[in-house]
């Protein structure tokens, strides 16, 4: 067993399985997820403090086009199938896209499944999330990498009916420096553009049925996580965002989920250097239309 307080990951994903009775935590699992990729692990548990494992849900074979910078991997139920959008680096272009992986089981292993990232071959992609709309169709929202366009933005694009491919052309739902509470990150790479990040998108309905969607990005340089509503309701926004951050200290690339107690989590790592990145669960409310941390 592994308790959170000792247990390095980012990026954290909660699958609950009801039926089971168990939490099943995937993330970022490489001790160094900078440098060369081993895989995903994953942790399999009852009460969100205690998990059995490392459990091995993703390795590759030597014909992946991926070697390093294995990120974000977020596992969903789908057609009697489990499906995983994960962030990886292409060997052929050395740019980021986010593929679709799949197994049987929550357990794994899963396999590649999409030929290659599903997100635009030529753009620097990540964080890819599933999204099903009122007419039941797939999209993946992802992020457009602040490297390659300076200020970052959050995309949406149709996906096939079986998660394996992208339909039409990405939409650009917002950008980063949109939000009054995102601050331009000071980037030794790139000092003489102002950057704003975008990274660790995830959409859920609160319990006004409105579409929220969560993002994280920088205020002062520190990683901090915010939160837009639809203001439509639909995919397509305009997107209101919420003009305080919902998370400022130094967390971010979160997502939420429901106990099987019905209580709304936050799933958030923090702080955001590596080694140190810890997994945290923290309780959410809805006051006056928004969510916020409960007190």
């Amino acid at each position: 067993m592994v308790d959170n307080k000792d247990l390095q990951i980012r990026d954290p994903f909660v699958l609950p399985l009801k039926s089971e009775g168990n939490y099943y935590l995937f993330g970022s699992t490489d001790k160094n997820i900078w440098e060369m990729g081993t895989g995903f692990d994953m942790y399999v548990g009852t009460d969100l403090q205690q998990w059995d494992g490392p459990f091995p849900a993703f390795r590759p074979d030597p014909s992946f086009y991926s070697e390093k910078n294995f990120w974000a991997p977020e596992v969903y139920a789908y057609r009697n199938k489990y499906y995983m959008f994960a962030t990886f680096r292409r060997k052929d272009n050395d740019l980021l896209g986010t593929a679709v992986l799949i197994a049987e089981t929550p357990r794994g292993p899963f396999l590649p499944y999409s030929e290659g990232p599903v997100t635009p071959k030529d753009w620097s992609s990540l964080d890819g999330t599933l999204y099903i709309d009122n007419e039941q169709l797939p999209w993946m929202v992802f992020c457009h990498e602040w490297q390659q366009v300076k200020d970052g933005q959050v995309c949406a694009v149709r996906l096939s009916e079986d998660l394996k491919v992208a339909v039409g052309e990405p939409i650009v739902l917002f950008s980063a420096s949109e939000a009054a509470w995102a601050t331009p990150f000071i980037s030794k790479r790139y000092p003489n553009q102002e950057n704003y990040v975008t990274d660790g998108t995830y959409l859920f309905r609160d319990e006004e049925d409105q579409l929220q969607l969560l993002w994280a990005s920088f205020i002062d340089n520190t990683y901090a996580l915010g939160i837009a509503r639809s203001e439509s309701g639909e995919l397509t926004g305009p997107w209101i965002h919420q003009e305080e951050a919902l998370y400022q200290n130094d967390g971010g690339h979160a997502m939420v989920f429901k106990t099987f107690e019905d209580k709304l989590l936050l799933a958030i790592h923090t702080p955001n250097q590596t080694p140190n990145e810890r997994p945290f669960f923290l309780e959410l409310e809805q006051r006056n239309g928004k969510i916020m941390m409960k007190d």
